[in-house]
């Protein structure tokens, strides 16, 4: 019987699950329904968003569907290492055995659409956009959407045999499990926000290219960059979500001041467009979401944010949930015949890693302390260092464990809980000095 799947969301995850499950023979026919326009009708200069990188977790997904991993190598600037930029002008490296993509998460998803409206007729896909979930209902096993390019709006519901939730940290399919027995829900802001910036390729020539740059100013600002395939570069600076020190601005000069003292090799390349635009340009703030469970009887599934949501400290969002796609396609495998038990299994399997990526996201990196912050660069380092002198004795670092392995999170946790606790202790006691 062929079943109906509904997905809410067409963010990678929701999109790299349409493609697993519709390799599946005939057995299933999909529909995607998101609320922001088609990103394929916008022109990118328009839409680009913020560099995404994708790591082993991300591209062994991405491999197990023919084609796609190399057409978004095609659209990808692979990264060999970090560049920390120091006071005085002075960096350190740390390199990468394994390179890593980064691309903007325009592209990505721009590269699964087209991927997937090639390969499937509407026989059985079909993508809505414009469609904004209102309300679902787990007992009737029914969804319905706001269409927002009609106007007036109006409004569609649609029946489904199974429901994903693949549509973000605010997620509104995972609203209606606050209606479910016995589901608890953890909801917490990270202690930064963020602002988006973007840099003119002629704006930046001193930045290598394949590399991701990091600055970390005082009081816990800090900012990324990296290039894209284009030789734009784009990255994100970070603040203190509390006592944040832009929230008030209001001139360009003020915004100038606040690169001049706390990121002045960026400053330095700021061109008086991005001042602007920067300056106008909202704040985004982080929310991490754990939850007890991912299902809801035999029809309903949460993946990827709306499950697990992080913050983008490891740079792991995007690869953890590109992983949850292939966790669910292989519990398909093992429980052909049975959706209720792969649904089941999914929580019973996936929470703990889930939920020791949100620990790890939180607690890798301290928040101010600079001995911490130095301590963290000389065991990364040394970690490397012994790891490829004596593989069988000394195991990789923390950062080659997340980004060049599938170890699952909650072993690598297991590993590195020592440092993860003392980093714990101490951004606690920063929170307590901020308020």
């Amino acid at each position: 019987m062929v079943k109906r799947i509904v997905i809410v969301g067409a963010g990678p995850s929701g999109v790299l699950l349409a493609h697993y499950l519709l390799r599946r023979n005939e057995q299933y026919n999909v529909e995607i329904y998101e609320r922001r326009s088609d990103p394929q009708t916008v022109p990118f200069s328009s839409a680009r968003t913020i560099p995404l990188s994708l790591n082993q977790r991300g591209m062994t997904a991405l491999s197990k569907v023919e084609g796609i991993l190399a057409a978004v190598k095609a659209v990808s600037l692979e990264s060999t290492g970090s560049l920390i930029h120091q006071k005085k002008g002075k960096t350190q490296f740390l390199p990468r055995k394994k390179p890593i993509l980064i691309l903007d998460r325009m592209r990505l998803v721009v590269t699964l659409l087209k991927m997937l409206t090639q390969q499937y007729n509407s026989d059985r896909l079909k993508i809505h956009f414009d469609h904004q979930c209102k309300q679902v209902d787990f007992e009737a096993k029914t969804v319905t959407f706001e269409n927002t390019a009609v106007n007036p709006t109006g409004e569609v519901t649609v029946d489904y045999d199974l429901l994903i939730g693949a549509d973000g940290a605010r997620s509104r399919v995972r609203e209606q499990f606050l209606s479910t027995n016995q589901f608890e829900l953890e909801k917490k802001y990270f202690p930064s926000a963020y602002k988006p910036i973007f840099l003119p390729a002629e704006s930046a020539t001193s930045l290598k290219a394949g590399y991701l740059h990091t600055w970390r100013g005082t009081d816990g600002i800090f900012a990324t960059l990296v290039h894209d395939i284009d030789g734009l570069i784009s990255g994100i600076v970070n603040f203190p979500r509390e006592n944040n020190p832009i929230l008030n601005f209001s001139t360009k000069e003020q915004v100038w001041q606040f690169f001049r003292e706390y990121l002045p090799e960026i400053a330095e390349l700021l061109p008086e467009s991005e001042v602007e635009a920067f300056l106008y340009r909202p704040i985004s703030t982080i929310l991490t979401i754990r939850c007890n469970r991912y299902h809801d009887g035999d029809s309903v599934l949460l993946i990827g944010d709306a499950a697990h949501a992080t913050s983008p400290s490891l740079g792991q969002g995007c690869n953890a949930s590109l992983e949850d796609v292939a966790f669910f396609d292989q519990l398909l495998d093992e429980y052909p015949n049975d959706i209720a038990e792969a649904l089941k299994q999914f929580t019973l399997r996936r929470k703990p890693d889930a939920h020791a990526l949100v620990e790890l996201s939180d607690y890798t990196f301290p928040l101010s302390s600079k001995l911490l912050f130095l301590e963290l660069f000389i065991r990364l380092r040394t970690a490397q260092f012994m790891h490829q002198l004596f593989p069988r004795y000394f195991s990789p670092s923390l950062s080659q464990l997340l980004s060049e392995t599938t170890i699952p999170y909650s072993e690598i946790l297991n590993f590195h809980k020592g440092w993860i606790s003392r980093v714990k202790q101490a951004n606690e006691k920063f929170l307590e000095r901020q308020s």
